[in-house]
């Protein structure tokens, strides 16, 4: 991509956009950046902004006048009317994943899905590391694809998250190695339906070529749809069936390209969904050149993802998970499907538009109450009202106090809000780090 005197603008300036207002710079672009924020509220993006010289507007439809390139930032809903004018001008608009593509050294590993994308991103990253590889992660997990640029080296692998916000404006970026792990309801405030919602992920296998690997879900109706969008050889997961080529939970044994992988025991992390996780992660790992052996080895020295069913702590008998980044309801199901029962759910946040009323039967089975909290709890009370006992906590510090005064040793108290935190936190990670703080500060029961 040629950028020297591009008349560039970067929308969106958190991590992501400052990232590609560096690359941009770097390449000789003239840039300009807004944000929705003022640059008063942005301490870091105006210390970026003073040392490259980049000018900064607030955002208003008119910023998007007289630019060769827009860049979005992940979380810019790519369908402003300012954009769409854009593109009628003949206005190139793009996200920072594409435009990171043509700088990228290296191979890539994509991963996407509505859930276990940072499971599986972090298990691959791991697999690779403590095999020898050189290996970089980031892109919807902790680093910015722009921000690997320069680190990135031609006998290595970048394994990258990607959402459905980064992906739906790919044109050119190539998955080597692309996974599908699952799609369900998520994010339909921004994608407003689910069609568009599964379409957005689906770009990343319309992109490969020939040669490349789509690993797919076979249990899974939407990604196994995906094999017939792409050129790429075609390869599958699934913990139901034997699948060939690829790899299948069979009983409880992984087995992988027809041989014994490892015994579903000896994975680290609990529930049904982290098996399905370590199956698609050892065939990426696996066409990637990893051996059989070396693969085993790796996923049984993998620690859960922080803020990924994480255990806290057991205080007088009562164990304490933080599923903070259970933003959906699907994710939610799956928390729930990895304990045996006796649970005090938290659920709660800002709606994504989501129906809940999937978790009547699964909660009713596994839990003592519900303890609802943020923006969503009316909705969710609402959808959940009969199935079984409903606490409107408010908040979250009110949400522990009530589990823990009336839980009993054996319970669990389990933090899988099936929202997003934005209410009242600033992301998922600040929500999981407030649980935690909360749950290590309660005193033992007298």
């Amino acid at each position: 991509m040629e950028l020297n005197g591009t008349k560039t603008l970067v929308v969106g300036m958190k991590k992501s956009g400052m990232a590609s207002a560096e690359l941009l710079v770097r390449n000789g672009a003239v840039v300009r950046a807004t944000d929705l924020k003022a640059l008063d509220q942005l301490p870091e993006a105006a210390g970026l902004l003073a040392r490259l010289n980049i000018p900064f507007v607030e955002q208003s439809p008119e910023v998007f006048e007289g630019h060769d390139l827009i860049v979005l930032s992940p979380d810019v809903p790519a369908d402003l009317p300012p954009l769409a004018k854009a593109r009628q001008r003949g206005v190139r608009v793009i996200g920072e994943v594409e435009l990171a593509a043509p700088f990228l050294k290296g191979e890539t590993i994509g991963i996407t899905g509505s859930n276990g994308k940072t499971t599986t991103t972090s298990l691959i990253g791991h697999i690779l590391r403590e095999s020898g590889v050189p290996v970089a992660v980031g892109g919807n997990i902790g680093t910015p694809v722009t921000a690997m640029v320069e680190s990135s080296r031609a006998d290595g692998w970048n394994v990258l998250e990607l959402s459905s916000f980064q992906l739906e404006t790919i044109e050119r970026f190539r998955a080597h190695i692309g996974l599908g792990l699952n799609v369900t309801q998520n994010h339909l405030d921004r994608h407003h339906t689910f069609e568009n919602y599964a379409a957005a992920k689906g770009r990343l296998f319309e992109t490969q070529r020939s040669g490349d690997f789509a690993v797919l879900n076979a249990d899974d109706p939407i990604c196994a749809g995906y094999a017939d969008r792409t050129v790429a050889t075609v390869e599958w997961f699934s913990s139901r069936r034997k699948v060939t080529p690829g790899a299948s939970l069979c009983a409880d044994k992984l087995i992988l390209d027809g041989k014994l992988l490892m015994e579903a025991g000896e994975i680290p992390i609990r529930g049904r969904h982290n098996v399905e996780n370590v199956l698609a992660a050892s065939v990426a790992a696996a066409r990637a050149g990893v051996g059989r052996e070396q693969i085993r080895a790796a996923v049984r020295t993998f620690h859960a993802v922080e803020h990924r069913l994480e255990f806290v702590r057991n205080v007088s008998g009562i164990d304490f998970y933080n599923d903070s980044k259970a933003t959906s309801v699907d994710a939610t199901l799956k928390a729930v499907d990895a304990f045996p029962g006796d649970l005090w759910v938290i659920l709660g946040g800002k709606d994504k538009g989501l129906d809940y009323s999937a978790l009547r039967a699964p909660l009713a089975a596994k839990a003592h109450a519900v303890l609802l909290i943020g923006a969503a709890a009316g909705k969710i009370a609402d959808q959940l009202r009969g199935a079984l006992p409903l606490v409107d906590a408010k908040t979250l510090d009110a949400a522990i106090a009530h589990a823990y005064q009336n839980g009993s040793p054996g319970d669990t108290v389990l933090l899988a809000p099936a929202c997003a935190s934005f209410d009242q936190f600033k992301n998922y990670e600040h929500r999981g780090e407030v649980f935690k703080q909360i749950v290590n500060l309660l005193e033992p029961k007298g």
